[in-house]
């Protein structure tokens, strides 16, 4: 519409949270679902949909959550993380607004008379602290590696199963990868990640990285004492009880990777019973009586193996691969 010569235009109000919510419901998708397929904590899908961003962890982490988001959506993750940098910035600048506000009330006490110039004398002397202790902290972390414990489990351990799970705490704002693949950091810098492991000899990497690009790497040493599942096996495991009752055993599927780690998860029969990354030539199998269902971290990476009969890889696609479904009637 021209008016006066100036062409007016409707722009877009919507907050990122107003935004997250039309997305979801456009989709018919809950928070529960976002939270199962992204691996995100539910409170972090809520404060984000609420804008509560004091609430959640480092930048670093929050922009992880919009990714996965936008990729489970199939919408433009750098919207996204635009629109969350912006109302960010808003909030800090009236968080800012405010304690200015507050700095230029009267101050007085009964014994005690707050004049400009202790006032300006006391800002001084506050900023020159405050500086110090901000370059000595920065400097500190510029020149130093990020501390990092891993827990469990310890180095040289011999286990009888053919997955573990990765625990241990490094420093508020720090990345962390195992076998190359980032994990999620808590807020009190803790880590678990469940990593499938190969019989015999396994050597797994952790590694965290501050925000100066400083790195320090731990690894340990895991020996897995387990029997591989084998194709002789594979016909008389497939008629045993499921939980001790008569329903049988229909479907069985091996998956292993190679030749990168890649994350996984799976579900029998619509049960979550495996999320981790798996290691290359490792394998873990599932079995159920109705279907299995797969979300690979890279499709093309992840090789299946259905009743005894291979099947090569899970999807041509070298990315995010999601709910690919095998049941009992699909023809093999």
């Amino acid at each position: 519409m021209v008016r006066n010569g100036f062409i007016r235009k409707k722009v877009s109000s919507l907050t990122l949270g107003e935004k997250l919510k039309k997305l979801r419901s456009e989709n018919r998708i809950s928070l529960s679902e976002i939270s199962k397929q992204t691996k995100i904590q539910m409170k972090y899908l809520e404060y984000l949909e609420n804008g509560e961003y004091n609430k959640l962890p480092a930048d670093v982490y929050v922009k992880g959550f919009l990714r996965s988001y936008a990729s489970y959506l199939g919408v433009n993750e750098n919207n996204l993380i635009k629109l969350y940098e912006r109302e960010k910035g808003i909030q800090r600048n009236i968080k800012r607004d405010d304690k200015k506000e507050k700095l230029a009330e009267p101050i007085g006490f009964s014994n005690f008379i707050i004049t400009p110039k202790k006032i300006v004398v006391s800002v001084i002397v506050l900023l020159a602290l405050g500086s110090f202790f901000y370059i000595y902290s920065e400097l500190d972390s510029f020149v130093s590696t990020p501390h990092l414990v891993v827990s469990s489990p310890i180095d040289g351990a011999v286990i009888e199963e053919n997955s573990v799970d990765i625990k241990g705490k490094t420093e508020k704002g720090t990345e962390v990868f195992i076998n190359d693949q980032p994990t999620l950091v808590s807020d009190a810098g803790e880590f678990s990640e469940k990593v499938g492991l190969q019989e015999g000899l396994n050597t797994i990497s952790v590694k965290a990285k501050n925000r100066f690009d400083k790195e320090i790497t731990q690894t340990i040493a895991i020996q897995a004492n387990y029997e591989a599942p084998s194709e002789g096996s594979l016909q008389s495991e497939s008629e045993e009880p499921i939980n001790g009752n008569d329903q049988a055993v229909k479907l069985k599927i091996e998956i292993h990777v190679d030749p990168d780690p890649t994350w996984i998860s799976v579900e029998e029969d619509g049960n979550l019973v495996y999320s981790g990354t798996l290691l290359p030539q490792a394998i873990q199998s599932f079995k159920a009586s109705e279907k299995i269902s797969i979300t690979s971290g890279k499709g093309n990476n992840t090789y299946i193996k259905i009743n005894g009969k291979d099947k090569g890889i899970l999807s041509d696609n070298p990315g995010v691969v999601r709910d690919v479904t095998f049941t009992v009637d699909t023809k093999y």
